[in-house]
């Protein structure tokens, strides 16, 4: 019960900056989630709705990676396991405690593909200035990695473009 009710203030903390940015003019750079024990940021700009986990319908032959689809607020959704998406490797399922905690995070509609990522844990808001240091993107990362940038902390976070991702031949491709 204590874990729902920090999970909330979570939600309501990062509802209250998002407001507060926007009427200052001052927008967050990204939205910081966990994955797979990685850290990502998605541009504030490309990423859409923040769901609670819901059960998916499965769909046969598809992808490991692809999850279902989903109902969310009135719409359907296919949910793909970024973590496995990222890696490669299948789903790793999530015991019911550590669902609690996961959530859908939407691509923004104007991206035109109604598709939502499972994420571990949200990570809150970041902008520039909570890093200390970055790295573009190596040559033989997917297409849809921005740079690496490294907080005060000296963790990694890998930017993803949500829109180039939304645009992956493979990404689109969920038949198995």
């Amino acid at each position: 019960m204590a874990n729902r009710q920090a999970i909330r203030e979570l939600q309501t903390r990062l509802a209250d900056r998002l407001q507060i940015a926007r009427t200052r003019g001052v927008a967050p750079s990204w939205l910081a989630v966990e994955a797979g024990g990685q850290k990502f940021l998605f541009p504030m700009s490309q990423a859409g709705e923040i769901f609670p986990w819901v059960a998916t319908q499965a769909v046969p032959y598809t992808q490991n990676w692809f999850l279902g689809v989903a109902n969310l607020r009135g719409g359907l959704f296919g949910v793909v396991d970024l973590a496995s998406y990222v890696t490669g490797q299948g789903v790793i399922p999530k015991a019911e405690f550590a669902r609690k905690e996961c959530r859908l995070i939407a691509l923004n509609s104007a991206l035109d593909t109604n598709c939502a990522l499972l994420i571990d844990r949200l990570s809150g808001l970041r902008n520039q200035d909570a890093f200390i240091d970055f790295s573009e993107k190596s040559a033989d990362a997917p297409p849809f990695f921005g740079n690496r940038y490294i907080d005060s902390a000296g963790l990694n976070w890998q930017e993803i473009n949500l829109q180039v991702l939304a645009q992956q031949t493979h990404f689109l491709t969920i038949g198995a």
